[in-house]
């Protein structure tokens, strides 16, 4: 059973940083996508990052310049700086087998495997 376990996250100051990690368990030699999105209270789900299976990365406009997402073996991680209270959300490590996305972010709906989610919260 392939398994998606995020780590990190948490409460920071406006300007501060923080790094998600996403560690990956089971039998699956790759993923052809994987993402972090996140969701705010009572509304749907946002993509912040696609990283392809060669590295290539795309950004949402709101976190570009700020968001550095990277895959390693087995692992996916986010590294957030110049954070703003606007970016306080639940963010979820997700992936999929079945796309590739060089050039776009995918929609949430089309990933098959989700981490359990971590809150990241931002304080004026």
């Amino acid at each position: 059973q392939v398994q998606l376990a995020q780590s990190g996250g948490g409460s920071v100051k406006a300007g501060g940083s923080l790094r998600l990690s996403c560690a990956i368990s089971g039998d699956i030699d790759r993923f052809d996508c994987m993402a972090w999105i996140r969701q705010y209270p009572g509304k749907g789900r946002e993509a912040v990052a696609n990283t392809d299976w060669d590295g290539s990365t795309v950004y949402a406009d709101s976190v570009k310049g700020r968001f550095t997402a990277s895959r390693a073996w087995r692992a996916h991680y986010l590294d957030m700086t110049s954070l703003e209270p606007a970016d306080s959300a639940m963010y979820y490590c997700a992936a999929t087998t079945k796309m590739n996305c060089k050039t776009a972010l995918l929609s949430a709906d089309l990933f098959d495997y989700w981490g359990q989610g971590t809150q990241v919260t931002v304080s004026s």
